[in-house]
């Protein structure tokens, strides 16, 4: 199986590797995330990112692929327990394929806004496992027992745990393609670094009779520092894009508006299972869980614009038509105001006729550019230099050391830009 690929360029899977991926593409909840963009709303801000969970879930697996190769070259040095054989290769490139599985539409925020929504990794492990999905049966029917080996590799029980690591860790297949595939497809430069050569300078070391996977000497403290550099850019500019953030809080608006009516017994015509199910509290089938992807959503939104709940329509209107909310940063050093500038936004866009607590936000984006663990655990990035201890990651480079576990936030406001004048103003008092 040949694909080409907007990033990685020609992609191909063959013999084993061909049989796995082939039976899990054709599957429908793979199949699926065809309709679910990786970056949600951020095409609003960069009109190019309109590639989807199911690319990113190729170019992934390719990944995992190329680590397994990088596997194979470094392997003397491990038990032979713990080399890679054919059932660990199958079950790594089925985990990297099938990482996203469980996400929800708009990306993260489904499961974000509405009360009792399961995470998107709850979802990701019911498909695998339950009897009745395409994909649990493509997995059983390569392998007896695989289904409940690639959960396990996901949720980090694994037989080899460096290849449970490599899946969801701190430096892992899933963010080494999506770092290049955002930066790509939003046409920035920020994500980029070099994977071939952070591929190659990977090797082993055994930390307190475990083997991870670790960075091998000097040449490859540059691409490791690249490649959590660009994650925290692509952070500062791609995923905490203002225009995104308020888009973001347009759709919170408008989940909590549909729940309220939900709960009224107004609810508005078409409504998706799944949000009567989480406005209420009740249990979601697995079936009417898969039913959602972004058109249905899309679908639902423009119904909405024209139904008979005036504040839901107009909350529809603006985002389908890119009426985004204003957004004014606030002085990050300053948590006392914070509050206070929420007070005043709120007077204000209240006195104006508008329901503050759903056009009113103080939004703070987090990041930890660089997070190790600080308990003993073997988790984490180690760095095997010549004629040195085995070091961490962050105590190897100065850089990361620099950066490591600091949560660097960035507040801002949100409100109806209508009022950005008044709000503005009130903004200059607050903070002078």
């Amino acid at each position: 199986m040949i694909l080409r690929d907007p990033v990685h360029g020609l992609i191909a899977f063959e013999g084993m590797a061909e049989r796995v991926i082939r039976s899990l593409l054709d599957t429908r909840e793979v199949q699926r995330l065809r309709r679910v963009r990786q970056l949600g709303l951020a095409s609003l801000a960069f009109p190019g990112a309109e590639h989807t969970r199911f690319s990113h879930a190729i170019g992934t697996a390719h990944v995992m692929q190329a680590l397994q190769h990088r596997i194979d070259a470094c392997s003397d040095e491990l038990p032979t327990d713990q080399r890679l054989d054919d059932e660990a290769r199958a079950e790594g490139l089925a985990a990297a394929l099938l990482h996203d599985l469980g996400h929800g539409p708009f990306s993260h925020l489904f499961e974000e806004v509405l009360p009792h929504a399961k995470h998107h990794e709850q979802w990701t492990q019911e498909i695998l496992l339950d009897p009745s999905t395409e994909v649990h049966q493509a997995l059983e029917s390569f392998s007896a027992g695989m289904a409940e080996r690639v959960t396990g590799l996901l949720s980090g029980n694994y037989r080899l745990g460096y290849l449970s690591q490599s899946v969801s860790g701190t430096l892992d297949v899933d963010r080494a393609d999506y770092l290049l595939r955002d930066s790509h497809m939003t046409g920035v430069r920020y994500g980029l670094y070099d994977l071939d050569w952070l591929l190659q300078a990977l090797t082993f070391a055994c930390v307190n009779g475990r083997w991870v996977l670790a960075v091998e000497g000097r040449k490859g403290l540059p691409p490791a520092e690249s490649f959590f550099l660009g994650r925290h850019f692509m952070h500062q500019q791609v995923y905490h894009h203002k225009a995104t953030r308020a888009a973001e809080a347009l759709v919170r608006a408008i989940f909590m508006r549909v729940s309220e009516l939900i709960s009224d017994g107004t609810a508005p015509d078409p409504l998706l299972p799944a949000f009567r199910a989480a406005a209420l509290g009740e249990s979601l089938s697995l079936d009417e869980y898969l039913r959602m992807d972004d058109a249905e959503l899309l679908t639902c939104l423009s119904a909405w614009e024209r139904g008979g709940d005036p504040t839901l329509a107009e909350l529809s209107k603006r985002l389908r038509c890119r009426q985004l909310p204003k957004t004014v940063p606030l002085p990050d050093h300053r948590r006392d105001l914070w509050d206070e500038a929420l007070a005043r936004a709120k007077d204000i866009v209240a006195s104006g006729g508008l329901r503050p607590d759903l056009t009113v936000w103080l939004d703070i984006a987090e990041d930890v550019p660089y997070s190790e663990p600080t308990d003993g655990s073997t988790d984490g990035m180690w760095v095997t230099l010549r004629h040195q201890p085995l070091q961490r990651l962050g105590d190897a480079s100065f850089l990361l050391g620099e950066l490591r576990n600091k949560r660097i936030e960035h507040p801002r406001l949100i409100f109806p830009v209508e009022f950005r004048d008044e709000v503005v103003a009130a903004m200059h008092c607050v903070l002078d």
